[in-house]
């Protein structure tokens, strides 16, 4: 517990330091975007923006995970951060669609920008975005939460170089609607990112099936303790992209003794622990009990 608690601790001031140069440029691009007029700024300002939020939401979220359970929340918060990825991924959905009717509008109507500025920003965002991304990239391995915030910050690196060339070309062309074409490839590059960590989120919150687990196997791993005659009535699912949960119930062969019992449901929970990552298991030992024998059960909820 107090490794753990290291370790968010550790994660926390990478998120605070991430939180500060975010806040810098989203600042600096604000300005400089309405001081230019550009679109395709004001829209990676408002990206970084969102990179603060979702900087924060994964900052409190880590805090709330490690508060202790309690009788009225026997999980405790540990689906906090799930619930921050949520939130920070539907954010990243919600800005695209802004953009892209945004920039759609100013195509039939191009703004004239300046592009020197647009250049400098686009530069500061880029050094500044990936300041913050190699802060985030060991942990963004490890959770979906942090991985959401670290998407975030990843796209606006793409947006920052784009913004950047953008500049560039404005710069020697004087075509001011490239500002806006610009500002639509971010928003569908949003969008095309987003939605890998959506399904994921969707996948934990319907207590869906990990995608690394297969009933069949586990079923072919218990049976191959002799005592079990049957495994039945099965669910698997993850309380959060870290903790996968176990229950089902097995027949045994014969009655035996509470005390065997229990040392071979111990075993199993071991077995499942090491081959399939499960953290948490519940067996419920069965013998002569008239019930359905299917792997997976339908329970009505009338």
């Amino acid at each position: 517990m107090a490794h753990a608690h290291h370790h968010s601790s550790h994660i926390g001031k990478k998120l605070g330091l991430a939180i500060l140069l975010n806040s810098i440029v989203t600042i600096a691009q604000v300005l400089a975007g309405i001081f230019s007029g550009s679109l395709s700024i004001l829209s990676d300002a408002l990206h970084n923006f969102s990179d603060v939020v979702a900087l924060l939401l994964s900052y409190f979220a880590i805090r709330l995970t490690n508060r202790a359970s309690t009788p009225q929340k026997t999980f405790g918060y540990r689906r906090a951060e799930i619930l921050a990825a949520l939130i920070n991924t539907g954010a990243l959905l919600a800005i695209a669609v802004l953009l892209c009717r945004e920039a759609i509008g100013r195509l039939n109507h191009p703004v004239e920008v300046d592009s020197v500025v647009i250049m400098v920003l686009g530069g500061l965002g880029v050094v500044f975005n990936l300041a913050s991304l190699l802060l985030l990239h060991k942990e963004s391995k490890h959770s979906l939460n942090v991985r959401s915030a670290y998407l975030h910050l990843f796209t606006d690196v793409l947006s920052s170089v784009a913004v950047f060339i953008g500049g560039i070309l404005i710069y020697w062309t004087h075509c001011y609607w490239i500002d806006s074409v610009l500002s639509i490839a971010i928003a569908v590059y949003l969008v095309y990112s987003s939605w890998g960590i959506l399904t994921d989120i969707a996948r934990i919150i319907m207590l869906f099936t990990p995608h690394h687990i297969k009933l069949e196997d586990l079923e072919k791993e218990l049976l191959s303790n002799p005592n079990l005659a049957n495994v039945h009535h099965i669910h698997v699912w993850q309380l959060n992209d870290q903790e996968v949960h176990f229950e089902a119930h097995v027949d045994f062969e014969k009655d035996l003794p509470l005390s065997e019992v229990s040392q071979v449901i111990s075993k199993l929970s071991l077995q499942l622990r090491e081959k399939f990552g499960i953290r948490h298991t519940v067996i419920q030992p069965e013998i002569g009990i008239q019930d359905s024998k299917k792997l997976i059960v339908t329970e009505c909820p009338h």
